[in-house]
């Protein structure tokens, strides 16, 4: 039991949290994770030291500012696990998790971000390329997918993703789809297709500051 967790905190107190909560979410939606926790703070109307006393680090705040849209990731990755064609699946999956990338800058940043602290959320970060590992095996199997296809690939993919600039949601989403239709299409199996250059092992992006 610690003074962090919701369930024990004093209703004002647990007001504070959610509005800091839901205050980071917007705020790294939009501007990504390079906003201060400083900021963030003046924007949720609470002091510094409230902050830090329900976030003690801007990790734990991004960590648990996201956690449901890992949830919704982990989500997507289940269904298209279950889904009895492989390809079909494996689409549905760059469409869907494309298009919450481009909605949300923050949650680009905080998937490719190394989180030394936060095991879960790294636990959860594995669990799913694990799942994209699985997916794609088997949509190579079925004959659809590249055999030269590698995880990594995803991975600079939504990195890629994540740049998309627009002026309003709706043009972002509209750009992402576009953007999934072409992946989605240089990713699927063809003869005689060129082979691609070596893959890449992206490294996490350094911890947040600030």
């Amino acid at each position: 039991m610690t003074e962090r967790s919701p369930q024990f905190l004093r209703s004002d107190a647990r007001d504070n949290r959610d509005r800091i909560l839901e205050v980071a979410r917007a705020t790294f939606a939009r501007d990504g994770l390079d906003v201060t926790m400083r900021e963030i703070a003046r924007r949720a109307e609470v002091g510094v030291a409230t902050l830090y006393r329900r976030f003690p680090t801007k990790e734990a705040l991004v960590v648990e500012a996201f956690a449901e849209q890992m949830a919704t990731c982990t989500a997507v990755l289940d269904d298209a696990l279950a889904d009895p064609d492989p390809w079909h699946g494996f689409c549905t999956v760059i469409e869907k998790v494309c298009v919450m990338h481009a909605l949300d800058r923050g949650f680009t940043a905080a998937f490719v971000s190394a989180f030394p602290s936060a095991v879960d959320f790294g636990q959860a970060r594995d669990q799913a390329l694990r799942s994209l590992a699985e997916l794609a095996a088997r949509a190579k199997e079925a004959g659809k997918l590249r055999p030269d296809f590698v995880v990594d690939d995803l991975v600079m993919v939504f990195m890629a993703n994540g740049g998309i600039r627009a002026t309003s949601s709706a043009s972002a989403v509209a750009a992402s789809r576009r953007f999934a239709a072409l992946l989605i299409q240089s990713f699927a199996a063809r003869p005689g297709a060129r082979s691609l250059p070596p893959a890449v092992r992206l490294a996490l992006l350094e911890p947040l500051q600030g």
